[in-house]
């Protein structure tokens, strides 16, 4: 029988657990590993949570910084080859009078992927250490900046619609650089981070505490 949760008590406190495919919660079990409604594999808390999006949050530190300091594009015009950085990019788009792309482009490009790491890398402290945080705001920064960063990918859609329009063989043409691969690793290990993060320590974490 799904019994209703009690308000103000987290389900696992209460011995119940809840299914992340059909969302209904059932009694812990220990050697219970699939969903008695649906068959979907569920625990009390995504297994091992913490260490993968450690994990993927450290590479995507790593990557980070090849994807700010090299050439993202290359231009080649008449046979002469001009990189451009991220931030190369975003000065050109400003000195050609499109501040309003350009500012669109250093949020998502920028600002966005290092917020999503630092904003990740503090709530899983907050957890592991135990802080004392308001957990509802944490769930809000997490929320959002997990729905901002699905924007990232914008750079990525920007080289591919250049390469496809100013693909002119040698006399002028635009391909990515080392960036580009770099940049796409952020984007996606930041996300996977945020999917492997299970949102539940963080109200673990303040109960425990107290």
């Amino acid at each position: 029988m799904n019994k209703p949760l009690i308000a103000g008590i987290s389900a696992i406190r209460q011995g119940r657990q809840l299914c992340r495919i059909c969302e209904r919660h059932s009694s812990i079990n220990d050697n219970q590993e699939c969903c008695p409604y649906c068959g979907s594999p569920i625990s009390p808390r995504i297994k091992n949570s913490q260490q993968k999006t450690w994990a993927l949050l450290f590479t995507a530190f790593i990557f980070i910084f090849p994807a700010n300091l090299y050439p993202i594009t290359y231009l080649l015009k008449n046979g002469t080859r001009y990189p451009d950085t991220i931030f190369s990019g975003i000065v050109s788009l400003l000195s050609s009078g499109m501040s309003g792309i350009a500012f669109i482009v250093f949020i998502a490009s920028i600002v966005v992927p290092i917020l999503k790491i630092v904003v990740l890398a503090f709530i899983s402290l907050a957890v592991h250490f135990k802080w004392q945080f308001n957990p509802k705001k944490q769930l809000i920064a997490f929320t959002l900046v997990d729905w901002i960063g699905r924007w990232s990918v914008l750079d990525l859609f920007v080289i591919s619609i250049m390469v496809a329009v100013f693909d002119k063989g040698n006399f002028l043409s635009v391909y990515p650089g080392i960036a580009a691969t770099s940049f796409t690793v952020v984007v996606i290990t930041t996300l996977f981070a945020a999917q492997s993060f299970d949102t539940r320590l963080i109200w673990d974490a303040n109960t425990d505490a107290r």
